[in-house]
């Protein structure tokens, strides 16, 4: 288990196609602040049917999107 999988499963069970979180909602849902180790961990996030599209610095965001499979 990692420190994002709070994280992981909001965005799952939220299931929209993108879901745009600042980095103070996201603190809200893991009750620590993002750090730059998401980077290492957002491959996880494939487990869940979602990618981390983009990180904004600038805004303070993070645009997550659901992983389309092909197979479908």
């Amino acid at each position: 288990m990692s420190k994002y999988d709070p994280l992981w499963s909001y965005i799952h069970k939220d299931n929209r196609q993108e879901i745009l979180l600042s980095f103070e909602q996201i603190k809200g849902i893991l009750t620590c602040p993002i750090d730059h180790s998401v980077l290492n961990y957002k491959k996880e996030l494939l487990r869940y049917g979602y990618q981390v599209k983009e990180i904004s610095l600038k805004e303070k965001t993070v645009l997550f999107s659901k992983v389309i499979n092909k197979e479908q």
